[in-house]
């Protein structure tokens, strides 16, 4: 059996997300899944390097497979965008020592939040960014933003559906990038809790709309409690673009996505 690591990526519009559901429930895993096991005529599982809601997108989805069917890197790649869907894609392929995991060897994995901040909606961007029509104080929300970074309890942050055993986690860097109409979260962290980076980017928009200043997010997070913090943010803005990795395992790195992601920083 050998070990292979993809990059994926896919609009997430038509799928009930990443996690193969229930039969007659479209999901991306699930999907390639089945092209994989035409390709090597055989099954085969794919493991990625974390889940994404129903409406989430991702640029670079990390994931592995293992096969003993005898097929060149460019064999995988070509016989499996030939037969995907044209909402997902397979960017690359690599063949990986053993030791590789998808899910176990990530070592952070990073999200973009995309917002279009302008009085009319867009068209061409429809499920591809999530609009709002109102102005926003951005200032306040950067500075809210900024208060994320660093190890939290986000108890308030995550779904009641959640099914992590424990709800603290590190976050690496959390700011706000605004470039022109466009405004992104950009948010690198040890792992995420379900729903967490929609209801943190709920917050925010919150705090932009004049709701409430930069400060309640600190007592949002005091309350431990998920009644305390704001709505859920669509899927439709919500990018997973990136999974960091020990650099022994050398995967190409790739640019974050479309314009609308490839923001200065």
């Amino acid at each position: 059996m050998q070990r292979f690591a993809v990059g994926i990526e896919f609009c997430g519009m038509h799928y009930r997300g990443w996690q193969t559901q229930q039969p007659g429930v479209a999901s991306v895993q699930e999907t390639i899944e089945k092209v994989l096991s035409r390709v090597a005529d055989q099954p085969i599982s794919l493991h990625g390097a974390g889940r994404t809601d129903a409406g989430v997108h991702a640029t670079n989805m990390v994931a592995h497979f293992d096969s003993n069917a005898i097929r060149s890197e460019r064999g995988w790649l070509m016989g499996c965008n030939s037969q995907l869907p044209k909402d997902i894609s397979i960017q690359w392929i690599k063949e990986m020592d053993h030791s590789f995991h998808a899910r176990f060897k990530a070592q952070a994995r990073r999200y973009r939040y995309v917002v279009y901040n302008h009085p009319v909606r867009p068209a061409l961007l429809h499920k591809q960014v999530t609009h709002v029509y109102a102005p926003l104080d951005i200032e306040q929300m950067m500075l809210a933003a900024k208060k994320f970074e660093g190890t939290h309890n986000f108890e308030s942050f995550r779904a009641a559906a959640c099914q992590s055993n424990q709800p603290v986690r590190h976050v690496s860097h959390c700011r706000l990038i605004q470039h022109g109409q466009y405004l992104v979260l950009d948010i690198q962290a040890d792992g995420f809790l379900h729903h967490m980076v929609r209801n943190i980017m709920g917050c925010l928009l919150e705090i932009g709309q004049g709701m409430y200043a930069a400060d309640h997010i600190d007592s949002i997070f005091a309350a431990e409690d998920r009644k305390a913090a704001g709505v859920t943010a669509p899927a439709d803005g919500l990018y997973f673009i990136h999974a960091d990795y020990p650099e022994q395992f050398e995967l190409p790195k790739l640019p974050l996505g479309p314009h609308w992601l490839n923001l200065p920083e």
